[in-house]
């Protein structure tokens, strides 16, 4: 424990020591933290010497009057233009119309929170095939797994027994590998967002685009597969008639619930992740903002802001775990509700 105090202390002094370079007008904050947790059509990797090396990525788009165009982002960099293509002020691709303005085109490029997804929903799939493949070697009766496949079990064990049975009820086992599927999806994307080298760093749950579609699924596992109870109490609830007829209030109220449900996953899922990054980002962001408050402050601060930051990156592993079982809590307990019966039955 000395020896640990000496090296933090010997650090600290190093950093007093050493001469401030960085000015916080070389630091645009927005352009910083806007530029880590946006989308692009190229993926930035690191910066060396004042050169950017990035990932250039396909652009895709489809022009009214010329067509469909493929190529390469990295004909658009440092705002050149490609085939009467260029970047508009908010980074977007856009075609240059003959008199200078710029047109959105259809735009179905494979972007960094594409490839993101693609990336993690392929370490999905071996995750998926590393444990099974081990269940094929191996007698599950009688050996318990190891390694990798023994954390899979567990976490599989734990959210069918804890969340996905009590909250579906009988038939649950038709639910599960969708719901599986999305912990571990929601999960895996969370925690490879914090990863801050390639291939991490994409913030694929803090779009909403992407939080959009996983509630787009559970609405319609718990819609397209509700039973006659479930519309019943949408349609016609057991409340007092003057309610529902002449005027609908209460199947009003209930038809809005419908959609309210998923919007909540939406959002939640999208604002704890967003927040979570942009907070991390913004705690590091200090060490350059006060470069030029003299380097004692700059130091102390900098010391202060790199603590903090791992405690936000602790903190982070452990909202990226709960967001993707809240998800899924939550998706179980609609599709119950959904499939519940009468108490008298």
């Amino acid at each position: 424990m000395k020896k640990l105090m000496h090296i933090l202390l010997a650090a600290l002094a190093l950093l007093l020591l050493t001469p401030s370079r960085a000015g916080a007008e070389d630091l645009d904050v927005n352009s910083y933290i806007f530029g880590h947790i946006g989308d692009a059509y190229e993926w930035h990797i690191t910066t060396v010497n004042g050169h950017h090396i990035s990932i250039p990525l396909p652009v895709i788009v489809r022009s009214k009057t010329t067509g469909w165009h493929a190529f390469s982002s990295a004909h658009l960099a440092h705002g050149e233009a490609w085939e009467g293509f260029t970047y508009d002020e908010n980074g977007k691709v856009a075609e240059i119309q003959p008199d200078g303005t710029l047109v959105r085109p259809l735009d179905l490029s494979f972007t960094k929170n594409a490839l993101g997804l693609l990336i993690n929903g392929v370490i999905l799939v071996l995750l998926v095939l590393g444990t099974a493949g081990w269940y094929r070697r191996h007698d599950g009766m009688k050996e318990a797994p190891r390694g990798l496949a023994g954390v899979v079990e567990m976490i599989v064990m734990m959210i069918e027994d804890d969340v996905i049975k009590p909250c579906v009820g009988e038939d649950y086992r038709r639910y599960s590998p969708y719901l599986l599927t999305a912990f571990f999806f929601i999960l895996i994307n969370n925690l490879m967002g914090i990863f801050p080298f390639f291939p991490g760093g994409a913030n694929t749950t803090g779009n909403i685009a992407v939080t959009f579609v996983m509630a787009m699924f559970t609405f319609l596992a718990v819609n397209l597969f509700g039973n006659k109870h479930y519309w019943k109490d949408i349609l016609w609830p057991d409340v007092p008639t003057w309610l529902k007829v002449p005027l609908p209030l209460m199947p009003l109220i209930e038809i809005i619930g419908m959609f309210t449900k998923p919007f909540s996953l939406m959002v939640r899922l999208f604002a704890n992740m967003l927040a979570g990054h942009i907070m991390l980002l913004g705690v590091i962001a200090v060490v350059f903002l006060t470069a030029e408050m003299g380097t004692a402050l700059n130091s102390g601060l900098g010391v202060l802001s790199v603590v903090f930051g791992v405690f936000m990156d602790v903190l982070e592993l452990l909202v990226s775990f709960i967001q993707a079982y809240v998800f899924t809590m939550l998706s179980s307990v609609f599709i119950g509700m959904s499939r519940q019966h009468p108490q008298h039955e």
